[in-house]
């Protein structure tokens, strides 16, 4: 195991320096393909209407949350307005890439919801700040996974439950998306209250049994470089519009390649699962995936691959003294989410493990159901791009949504 992680470290780095080199000031080509398009354009494509809103954190960062009101062939919307978060190094734009038929911005939009989707801090719809520059302030990118569940998750639902002025939010996470749901009930335990119901898409937590050689890979590699890089645009990972995404984007949009050596790499990000995700798909996630994050954020997963716990950020034996007078970083009281809280997983997860996700619901004291999908291919990457999610995952999510509404 030792070698071959060298090894993929190895091609890695490698791949990254020839990136660099070949794409340096060159700027790839660009069509008037439906993946070129923001959120806003590509939802009224499609003919639904959508919002931009703006949200302002406790500690200055500005996000960018989009607004569907309702479905095209809504008269009325239901009560409990509906907030979906995405993962990691994703946006919003991964609930809509599959099209009207599978994405899930679009499907719980189209049962009448006032649904809002989020986008945390670092991608590149959320890259600004009131005082900072992400371009050369490498302060702004010193955040993980810990400050998106203190800051971001509550200063969306505050801003969503003032706008609608609705008592609660249904909320939707998925991988990542969970993990700061769960960070903010431990941390913010006054705002999970303002949750009704909360559903988990393979959630990201404890991640010690993942499978993914890939995120195994990349998460080592970073926090290998963390400590010799200190400027900002180093600190920055994956980001949308990036030498890496602008070179895989470009070759996506061939249909042979789409489906062979682009189908290839979200195999090696996630497990296999032939014919899931349509060649049309692959084209437009390419121009969206990666959408970029902190190298912090990165070696947090790091450090949840090699935990037992769901802990916060490990600084080293003096640095946690300091900050939390704990030679160990705390773990997140995950008994303080007291709302009932719904797990829907797949079997073939090979990021967020069926063993690790079983854990978490074991620590959850309100947790109403743990729900596998009926597919035994199943796997991470299907919640967002699935071309049968309508049929596979959607009927239970619309069940715990309409739960809560009327």
């Amino acid at each position: 195991m030792g070698s071959r992680i060298f090894w993929w470290m190895l091609y890695l780095v490698i791949l990254k320096i020839i990136v660099q080199n070949a794409f340096a000031g060159f700027k790839l080509f660009t069509s008037n393909n439906v993946s070129y398009f923001n959120f806003t354009e590509a939802t009224t494509r499609y003919g639904y209407y959508s919002e931009e809103h703006t949200v302002v954190t406790e500690d200055g960062y500005i996000l960018t949350v989009f607004r569907i009101p309702k479905g095209k062939n809504c008269d009325k919307t239901r009560s409990s307005p509906v907030l979906l978060m995405h993962g990691l190094l994703v946006s919003s734009d991964a609930w809509i890439d599959s099209g009207p038929e599978a994405g899930l911005a679009y499907l719980i939009a189209d049962e009448c919801y006032d649904l809002w989707i989020g986008n945390v801090r670092g991608n590149h719809y959320s890259k600004r700040h009131v005082k900072l520059n992400p371009e050369i302030d490498v302060e702004y990118w010193n955040f993980t996974p810990n400050e998106i569940g203190i800051y971001d998750a509550p200063a969306i639902l505050d801003y969503i439950l003032k706008k609608t002025e609705s008592k609660t939010v249904n909320y939707i996470g998925y991988s990542q998306g969970s993990g700061m749901f769960l960070i903010m009930c431990s941390e913010r335990p006054e705002y999970c209250n303002k949750v009704g119901h909360a559903i988990l898409l393979h959630p990201a937590s404890r991640m010690n049994s993942t499978k993914s050689i890939m995120f195994r890979v990349l998460t080592k590699y970073y926090e290998t470089i963390l400590p010799y890089i200190s400027s900002a645009s180093s600190l920055e990972v994956l980001p949308q519009g990036g030498n890496l995404q602008r070179l895989t984007g470009a070759l996506c949009q061939n249909e042979i390649l789409a489906d062979t050596f682009c189908r290839w790499i979200l195999y090696l990000v996630d497990s296999s699962h032939p014919e899931a995700i349509s060649i049309p798909t692959i084209q437009i996630l390419s121009d969206h995936f990666p959408a970029g994050t902190s190298v912090k954020s990165m070696v947090f997963y790091k450090q949840r691959v090699t935990s037992e716990r769901f802990s916060k950020y490990d600084y080293g034996r003096e640095e946690n003294l300091k900050l939390y007078g704990l030679e160990y970083p705390p773990a997140y009281n995950i008994k303080a989410v007291n709302v009932p809280v719904v797990i829907i997983h797949g079997e073939n997860d090979y990021l967020s493990s069926p063993v690790d996700v079983e854990w978490l619901s074991s620590q959850l004291p309100n947790l109403v159901e743990m729900y596998y999908v009926d597919d035994p291919l199943w796997n991470h990457l299907d919640v967002i791009y699935n071309q049968h999610l309508k049929e596979k995952m959607f009927p239970k999510i619309k069940e715990y949504l309409s739960k809560d509404s009327k």
